[in-house]
């Protein structure tokens, strides 16, 4: 076993598949061939005489001796990524957090608690990624993140079957909503009946396998008819002001929603409750990631007093 010829490019690729859970995607966010990021894994797992993915047909997952080397690589890493923010002339930092969060959390809880930790704690470092919540849980996995917050949907499973289990949070608790364009019929009250859902043309969110019928009525007891697929929340929210389609919401986001949109809830048929979660690995907290943790509790409560969601 012998690390010392072992690139950082090679340690980037091991993160990058680590955390995307396929080869193929891990090409894709780093703009290599999948040959070329097969290669690098070859080289590090020779260098590592230990195989350090288990492959599957449905992607990979980290083997026992692809965690430790997992959680190296990323402490090498991120202190390549200090040292350059050092020479930059950034100022001294008082902890670095890398935080992910699924993308209906990064228009009102996010700029919240970044505010409120600029005021706070102005020397602690913020290292954000936004990802679906399959994504951010490798991730977190992978020592990519140190914390997460996911999404979880009935009947709230655990976000995977690794062991350990992660250490979750349920932070809020909401019933989704459903945008639909200001001047439409279905704005007129302050709540849809379910069944005036069916028949409706609906904006999804990404074709992707993690969330494809995102932004789609759950409950509907029919084929949907989608109008087009969007992953940006704020793309979606503008083809329904521009009568495209209806598409789902967190109720979270009624306040922040585009003129020419409503955020309602729905009536009807199964509770359609989603969680947010507050994710890390099991092991005691760094002071850093607790204070970042604390900012999103706090921010989370505010959010979901009965004042916010006037």
């Amino acid at each position: 076993m012998d690390f010392n010829d072992v690139s950082l490019t090679a340690l980037r690729v091991f993160r990058a598949v680590a955390e995307q859970g396929t080869f193929t995607a891990a090409a894709a966010s780093l703009g290599y061939t999948q040959s070329a990021v097969s290669r690098q894994i070859a080289a590090i797992e020779r260098a590592a005489g230990a195989e350090l993915l288990e492959r599957r047909r449905e992607g990979v997952r980290l083997t026992p001796a692809g965690r430790v080397v997992m959680r190296r690589a990323a402490a090498v890493l991120d202190e390549l990524a200090a040292t350059a923010r050092e020479l930059s002339g950034l100022p001294g930092q008082s902890g670095t957090v890398r935080l992910g969060w699924v993308p209906s959390t990064g228009a009102v809880l996010i700029p919240r608690t970044l505010a409120t930790l600029s005021r706070t704690d102005p020397g602690l470092h913020v290292v954000g990624r936004e990802g679906g919540t399959p994504a951010l849980v490798r991730a977190l996995r992978a020592g990519g993140v140190d914390l997460a917050l996911l999404s979880s949907a009935p009947p709230f499973r655990a976000p995977d079957t690794e062991s350990p289990p992660l250490a979750l949070q349920t932070l809020t608790e909401r019933a989704l909503c459903v945008a639909v364009p200001a001047a439409h019929p279905l704005a007129r009250g302050d709540f849809i009946d379910v069944a005036d859902l069916r028949g409706r043309r609906w904006i999804a969110g990404s074709a992707s396998g993690e969330d494809r019928l995102m932004g789609v009525w759950p409950g509907l007891d029919e084929r949907p008819e989608i109008a087009c697929t969007v992953r940006d929340w704020l793309a979606r929210q503008q083809l329904v002001a521009a009568g495209c389609g209806l598409t789902t919401a967190p109720a979270a986001l009624a306040e922040v929603a585009p003129p020419g949109v409503r955020i309602l809830p729905v009536r009807g048929g199964s509770q359609e409750q989603r969680r947010l979660l507050l994710a890390r690995l099991p092991h005691p907290p760094s002071e850093p990631v607790g204070r970042v943790a604390a900012a999103l509790r706090a921010a989370a409560l505010d959010s979901d007093t009965p004042e916010a969601r006037r």
